[in-house]
């Protein structure tokens, strides 16, 4: 891998992870049956779809990533590439399993707490790469997520 990569790889990834979270969403939406459930997985669509216009106008404004100290550019591709392939969106198999079982509730719940738990820990890894003038949007949204995250929480009371 290369010794230097550019933030908008990072930025991009985001911008995909959005993308299939806000899918995830609308289609769990629709298998729910309990109102609530339904509500709030469309809720949190939406949100998702915008999360997903601020990282594509983040993108046109970041340039070269800004690495942690202690860390090549090398060794900090591999930790985020491996960070990216774990997270259920990017894992093989892991969003149909989850979407066989979106007509049980606590399955889907689970399965999106899942979801907004691997966000929000590439977000905070994303945070450290982007310019400072950018920190401020990812903090929103990982702010947004840890809702999220008491929200679904919260449907499983």
């Amino acid at each position: 891998m290369a010794e230097f990569f550019k933030a908008a790889d990072v930025v991009g990834a985001a911008v995909e992870i959005e993308k299939r979270g806000r899918a995830v969403y609308r289609r769990l939406a629709r298998a729910a049956e309990n109102p609530h459930v339904k509500a709030l997985f469309e809720s949190l669509a939406v949100e998702e779809a915008r999360h997903e216009e601020l990282y594509r106008a983040m993108l046109k404004r970041v340039g070269a990533a800004e690495l942690p100290a202690s860390s090549t550019g090398e060794e900090y591709a591999q930790y985020l590439a491996a960070l990216l392939n774990s997270h259920m969106l990017f894992s093989p198999g892991m969003v149909d399993d989850l979407y066989g079982r979106a007509g049980d509730m606590q399955a889907a719940v689970h399965g999106a707490m899942r979801l907004e738990k691997d966000t929000m820990v590439f977000f905070q890894e994303m945070a450290a790469l982007v310019p400072a003038s950018e920190q401020a949007h990812i903090a929103e949204c990982i702010e947004e997520e840890r809702r999220h995250l008491r929200q679904l929480s919260a449907l499983l009371q």
